[in-house]
């Protein structure tokens, strides 16, 4: 049975706060300065001071302005570190706009298969609700990514510029969605009417023609060929004449896609650890690579990363970066804002706690590219994020271990770096991942605008 809440339990509460000596300081500094400003302890600026005894140096951070891009800043900015390296070419970006093109190309035919798959069901069912919800977004997962190069190889940011619907997504993803939604609700009408598999893939391919159309002319027809012309940092001249995408990535980066695999840190009752997960509906190329997560202990995850680290290769991750954090600052800490003793009251979760919940999720990508290993332990780490120059130490961010413990779920790792009985169980995992349900938390990195 409920019960209200009496007058008599309000006067308690208000006896209780005044029974609290320093609520009356706590309440002007709160109202005055904010909750985040009161509580903040500035002990973690000292503490995370930027630096570190292993360290990558990366050069200058790219910038992904108001789009949700940040997993595709993130993957491209750890192939373009070894090639600024290899070519001498300082400062050097690969095309974020190009990725993205096809990217979001093959989103909308993703959506409009799973739309055919899913036609016999209603509307109201929650997984169709969810794909029309999202038909497609700026969000993506490394895997996602890897389909795209593979199929479509890369271009150089000087072929294939930014351009202000890539810059600022939010016009070109309103508009793409509300022509997917249209297309779907007919695709949806074709299967219920009987017409026949062919019938409809030929409708698809009309609609899909529409979305080339949508995307060349706000983003920019991508190059099949192209010249790339530079100077690297000695001023020697170079020129590479008619080359493809695909052979720009083998020649230029060849990083090897096939070995590096995501491993996540979801310590939840229904992800056991050292199994292999997809999410349902999570991907973007139809017959392309499939989204997968090994999921490891956090203890596991920061060894590998460090051995990565150690031989010279930084590292992709995913975390929820608006969990206590100081943006202008550049600071990531769980000790930042002190808003348990601001207010007294104990807001303390479990990671698993915080997942199961909604508490927290994957919000944003960036890259590792040091730490400082204390007594053999880490405690704090150095990360490239995509957000330009001006926040943090010239785009740099500061990440203490104990964030790293609550916030980090996702790392790109590549596969030599693992042991023997993980790679069996990565191996042996992907042939028949479990599948979690579209809207779990290992996929919200994806679902982003």
């Amino acid at each position: 049975m409920t019960k209200e809440i009496s007058n008599d339990t309000i006067s308690k509460f208000e006896n209780d706060l005044a029974n609290h000596p320093a609520y009356k300081v706590a309440s002007r500094a709160a109202q005055e300065n904010g909750i985040f400003k009161a509580s903040q302890d500035l002990q973690t600026k000292i503490d995370l001071d930027p630096t570190f005894s292993i360290e990558i140096d990366t050069g200058k951070p790219a910038d992904q302005k108001q789009s949700g891009r940040c997993w595709m800043f993130s993957a491209l900015n750890t192939m373009r570190h070894p090639l600024q390296k290899k070519f001498k070419l300082k400062d050097f970006e690969l095309s974020q706009n190009y990725t993205n093109f096809w990217d979001k190309f093959e989103k909308s035919n993703w959506f409009f298969e799973n739309v055919i798959a899913t036609a016999d069901k209603d509307l109201g069912d929650r997984k169709v609700a969810f794909l029309f919800t999202t038909p497609q977004q700026d969000g993506g997962q490394w895997d996602m990514l890897c389909g795209i190069i593979e199929k479509y190889g890369i271009v150089p940011k000087s072929v294939y510029p930014e351009t202000a619907n890539s810059n600022n997504s939010s016009a070109l993803n309103d508009t793409l969605n509300t022509l997917l939604r249209k297309d779907g609700l007919e695709l949806r009408k074709l299967v219920n009417d009987g017409k026949s598999e062919d019938e409809v893939q030929a409708r698809k391919e009309e609609m899909l023609n529409d979305v080339f159309r949508v995307l060349s002319i706000s983003l920019g027809v991508p190059p099949k060929k192209f010249n790339f012309e530079y100077r690297d940092d000695d001023k020697n001249y170079h020129i590479d004449k008619d080359i493809t995408p695909k052979e720009f990535f083998d020649k230029y980066v060849g990083m090897d896609l096939e070995n590096h695999i995501s491993t996540i840190n979801a310590p939840t009752a229904d992800k056991p650890f050292h199994k292999v997960f997809s999410v349902e509906y999570l991907g973007n190329v139809e017959g392309g690579r499939q989204v997968r997560h090994l999921n490891l202990k956090v203890d596991e995850m920061k060894d590998l990363i460090i051995k990565q680290l150690k031989s010279g290769e930084v590292v992709w991750f995913g975390s929820n970066v608006v969990k206590d954090s100081e943006r202008r600052a550049g600071l990531l800490d769980t000790d930042l804002y002190r808003r348990d003793e601001l207010f007294d009251v104990d807001f303390k979760m479990s990671k698993a706690d915080m997942l199961d919940s909604g508490e927290s999720m994957m919000d944003h990508a960036m890259v590792i590219t040091g730490v400082d290993i204390v007594n053999g332990k880490p405690t704090k780490w150095k990360i490239e994020n995509s957000w330009g120059e001006k926040p943090g130490f010239k785009g740099y961010f500061v990440m203490s271990d104990k964030w790293f413990d609550s916030f980090v779920y996702q790392a790109v790792i590549n596969k030599k770096f693992l042991p023997d009985d993980l790679k069996k169980a990565y191996d042996e995992g992907k042939k028949n991942p479990i599948q979690l349900l579209p809207w779990d938390p290992m996929g919200a990195l994806a679902f982003k605008y």
